[in-house]
């Protein structure tokens, strides 16, 4: 499977009415299915008083059914979920998920027409969202001494990572990420600015 595709750049939500039941529409990126079951649950959250919270997510790249899922929360099976899922799976777009919030108004619109609302907000979402290119990213440790803190911190800003979880103890250990093609050198830099003091756990891809 190709690396090179598009992800979101941003979330985006859209707002539509619809025969008086409002649906809004969020569309975010995830990286995996447990990141979109936690968007679906903090849309809950925010939103206890809506009727559905209904998802569909494809966690991997476009088109690709290794790690998608589908809920249809409540409405009648196959009417929201599945829709919404067909729609991200042909818009090209990877690592992302769609939760489309309801509030009920009173009027029912029938399998049909939840179909058509539920996967007509989803393509509503996608006109909106803007997109950025995949970064294959690789994670590592890397562990030293408390003043080794800042040089780290600079190289990995300078090779576009970032500090996923900084650990403190009698020294540092941090969890860091970097796009894999930035990898060797970041290493070679470290290894160059500590002298060879600082120690780097070998990396996983993520």
């Amino acid at each position: 499977m190709s690396d090179r595709f598009v992800v979101p750049a941003a979330p985006v939500v859209v707002e539509e009415i619809i025969k008086r039941s409002r649906f809004l529409t969020v569309i975010e990126r995830i990286q995996t299915g447990a990141e979109a079951r936690a968007l679906q649950a903090r849309l809950k959250a925010q939103h206890p008083e809506a009727s559905h919270h209904c998802l569909a997510f494809v966690a991997g790249p476009p088109g690709c059914t290794r790690d998608i899922g589908a809920s249809d929360d409540g409405e009648p099976a196959g009417s929201a979920g599945r829709p919404m899922l067909n729609v991200l799976l042909g818009s090209e777009v990877g690592q992302l998920a769609a939760v489309s919030v309801r509030y009920y108004g009173g009027t029912k619109l029938g399998v049909g027409g939840l179909v058509r609302a539920y996967a007509g907000g989803v393509k509503l979402a996608l006109e909106s969202l803007t997109t950025q290119p995949f970064v294959p990213m690789s994670q590592l440790e890397v562990r030293g001494e408390y003043a080794d803190l800042p040089m780290v911190e600079y190289l990995v800003q300078q090779h576009n990572g970032e500090v996923l979880a900084p650990h403190f103890d009698t020294g540092i250990r941090l969890e860091l990420a970097l796009p894999t093609a930035e990898l060797a050198a970041f290493e070679a830099d470290l290894r160059q600015r500590s002298g060879g003091r600082l120690v780097i756990d070998k990396p996983s891809q993520g």
